[in-house]
């Protein structure tokens, strides 16, 4: 049976998947792209609500736009895209094509491997407080899908990282009362985000949430418990939202394969190669001297696993591709926007 051999397999579709998927197109290689969840966007759908304002060159914009505009930009060249199956065996061949056996047992060929499987397959921390589950399907949550929700209530976050903080302060203008409850005296968040955030909202430090009391099936009060002194309050509520963190598995059994791997992560090179030839990586799954974990750096490291994967495949190309303005692969591409273009002007003259 003949093997349908690609020249470079991404591993997660986050947003260093995507770009890569992308920039590897413009590289003129055969791409294919296997996600484990049954959606592109990796981490990013944990947050889509989130307003966005670290990416070059756009105003900030809401998590769930960037979202489809990356997935609409990964298929500029239709790249193979398969849903739903975790990377479970890695195998080289004498050949040098890589055979990459699924949890389903299907398995993919491709030349050259990049690992973008971000955060790896992520598990909420969840609320350890006794019945605390019940209320997940009214007013108990832990990711945010419309702000408007939370428009004129009482709002508790447990939590003191950067998501827990950032939605204090998106959520103050909406809310009626803003609760923030931590269990140090010191947040984990960007000191100026924990001064805006302390600003416009109630924060209790350091405190834990100990009791949950129900009314019609949803949460109607919660108890606070002083870590140290152990002295309780309550707060009456209309929705919690807890950020506790992830319990991560970074790239499951990728890191099996005998990766040089560091405290965050894989270990590359400047050139985003691994310890193993013909693999490369890209975004939060890999540690470097100089990384940056922000979504513009996920996507300047994409460039450079592409680029490293097309060079060993052939040294003799060049170390990087032509710019959008002046590569050949976007010409049809180009005219076609301009047919379009010219379209929508004619239409608008009467």
């Amino acid at each position: 049976m003949e093997r349908d051999i690609y020249d470079i397999t991404i591993i997660g579709g986050g947003p260093a998947g995507m770009y890569a998927a992308f920039y590897s197109g413009m590289r003129e290689m055969k791409t294919k792209i296997i996600e484990a969840k049954h959606e592109l966007g990796g981490f990013m759908r944990t947050y889509p609500e989130k307003l966005v304002w670290d990416v070059g060159g756009i105003e900030p914009v809401r998590c769930e736009a960037i979202i489809q505009s990356l997935i609409v930009q990964a298929k500029t060249f239709d790249p193979a895209i398969v849903f739903g199956q975790e990377v479970v065996e890695m195998d080289k061949g004498e050949d040098g094509i890589f055979t990459l056996t699924a949890n389903n047992g299907e398995q993919h060929y491709t030349r050259t491997i990049l690992l973008a499987t971000g955060r790896g397959i992520t598990r909420i921390q969840k609320l350890t407080v006794e019945g605390a589950d019940r209320y997940e399907l009214s007013n108990l949550h832990y990711t945010v899908t419309s702000l408007n929700r939370f428009k004129d209530k009482r709002v508790l976050i447990s939590g003191g990282g950067d998501s827990a903080v950032d939605w204090a302060i998106e959520m103050a203008p909406l809310a009626k009362e803003v609760y923030v409850v931590h269990r140090r005296d010191d947040f984990s968040a960007f000191e100026s985000s924990v001064k805006r955030m302390k600003a416009v909202a109630t924060a209790y430090v350091p405190y834990v949430v100990s009791r949950l009391h129900g009314k019609d099936n949803k949460i109607a009060s919660v108890t606070l418990q002083h870590v140290d002194s152990k002295e309780e309050m309550r707060l009456e509520v209309d929705e919690v939202l807890v950020n506790h963190g992830y319990d991560r598995n970074f790239g499951g059994a990728i890191l099996k394969w005998g990766l040089d791997c560091e405290e965050y992560g894989v270990a590359v090179t400047p050139t985003m190669r691994t310890s193993i030839a013909g693999v490369f990586g890209a975004g939060d799954i890999i540690t470097h001297q100089s990384k940056v974990r922000l979504i513009a750096g996920a996507f300047n490291d994409a460039v450079l696993a592409v680029n490293s994967a097309k060079l060993y495949l052939d040294p003799t190309e060049s170390k990087m591709a032509g710019v959008s303005s002046h590569n050949d692969r976007f010409a049809d591409k180009n005219e076609d926007l301009r047919q379009k273009h010219r379209s929508s002007q004619s239409s608008t003259i009467y």
